[in-house]
């Protein structure tokens, strides 16, 4: 594939104000990672404005690696890229023996190109293996979890992970569809959902499946529980005056975020204390207020940005 058509199928969400965030992090040089490479959209534009930064590029998915790879060829040394889940950051950077990140980008979610590429059953609306593995060569497929899982498991998943209100009602159709016949394509499940969770003219928005989806995805990936791991893990690695950037798409995503975040820009002192250690001071400050949406610009022009939620967070001290 060629750098323009890899171009073609990735418009990065937020792009500029992500620049603009990590930008006070970079103007020296320094280490960027890239936690959620993708087709390296994001990565390709901090390269080519901060002329003197290292990036390092992770993602599980090795078909994403190898499409970045090719985009970023041109900036030779300044890029390293390894295949690994994100939440081992830290890892990864002793690896390469980088002491810590200057710069941290976490866009989160399934990619443009693993929706986009019919084969690999993120998409409901693709005749495609009902899969949903970000990282092909391991792991329960989403046919595995539809097929196997217990009725209350799955209403579980659907209910928790998609915040569908349907979820109990679609896990017991499931149930009794795979009876007769297990799932195997990711238009079968989506037309049986279709015809259990009706349509709401003037509330109803996109496919009846896509919430199903959704929550089976992340069940398949685990990203909730990697997320866990990995925001905790990211500002651990991050040095001091580095910044970090996180995008999120969906509310459990930005919950999470949104709690580590707050945490470590919080004080931990006891009420009763009368004066503040320097021990339970915050070691984060927050860049921005809340969670930035995208402008209804970008919205109109790049319609996945729609849900985008971003927070941004500085480690101004060490944790004791």
């Amino acid at each position: 594939m060629t750098q323009k058509a890899i171009a073609e199928i990735h418009e990065p969400v937020m792009l500029e104000r992500c620049i603009e965030l990590l930008a006070p992090a970079l103007e020296n040089g320094g280490i960027l990672v890239d936690c959620t490479l993708g087709l390296g959209g994001h990565s390709e534009a901090f390269l080519t404005r901060f002329e003197n930064i290292q990036l390092v590029g992770i993602d599980r998915d090795p078909k994403a690696l190898e499409l970045a790879g090719e985009r970023l060829a041109r900036f030779g040394s300044r890029v390293h890229l390894v295949h690994a889940v994100y939440d081992q950051i830290e890892d990864v950077l002793a690896e390469l023996e980088f002491e810590g990140a200057d710069a941290i980008l976490m866009d989160l979610g399934v990619s443009s190109m693993q929706l986009d590429e019919a084969d690999r059953g993120f998409a409901y609306s693709y005749e495609a293996p009902l899969d949903m593995r970000m990282n092909a060569t391991e792991g329960d497929t989403a046919a595995d979890i539809v097929n196997n899982y217990a009725e209350a498991d799955l209403a579980r998943i659907f209910k928790e992970y998609g915040e569908e209100r349907y979820a109990k009602q679609v896990a017991v159709a499931i149930v009794k569809a795979r009876a007769i016949k297990q799932f195997a394509t990711s238009t079968e499940l989506a037309s049986l959902i279709a015809k259990v969770i009706p349509f709401i003219p003037g509330k109803s928005s996109g496919h009846p499946a896509k919430r199903v989806f959704q929550a089976l995805r992340i069940e398949v990936n685990g990203e909730l529980e990697v997320l866990e791991q990995a925001v905790p893990a990211a500002l651990d690695a991050l040095n001091v005056g580095g910044r970090i950037v996180v995008l999120a798409y969906h509310s459990l995503e930005d919950r999470i975020v949104k709690q580590v975040f707050a945490a470590g820009s919080t004080s931990s002192a006891p009420l009763d204390l009368p004066i503040e250690l320097p021990e339970h001071a915050p070691t984060l400050r927050l860049v921005v207020k809340g969670a930035e949406k995208a402008s209804e610009t970008e919205i109109a022009e790049n319609p996945r940005s729609a849900s985008v939620r971003l927070r941004a967070a500085e480690r101004i001290r060490r944790a004791a």
